[in-house]
């Protein structure tokens, strides 16, 4: 899945949140909706405005912004 077809980073919406592409459904959003337990099918009938390929990007843009993370250790 490539998220950069569905996901955008614009600093005049939602103040630079990266948002599914024509929302204003911030993708910290969709994965907060499961982790409080939504299934697919609810996020998709409350939200009709996006796609199950829209979840799934928020899915990968979650994981490569996770991989892309560094720790550094900062000597004491």
């Amino acid at each position: 899945m490539n998220w950069q077809e569905r996901i955008t980073i614009n600093p005049d919406v939602l103040v630079g949140k990266p948002v599914v592409k024509g929302t204003r459904l911030a993708v910290e959003f969709i994965i907060d909706l499961f982790a409080q337990g939504w299934s697919a099918e609810e996020v998709l009938r409350n939200y009709p405005g996006i796609m199950i390929d829209d979840i799934q990007a928020c899915f990968s843009y979650a994981s490569a912004s996770l991989k892309a993370e560094k720790v550094y250790l900062i000597p004491a």
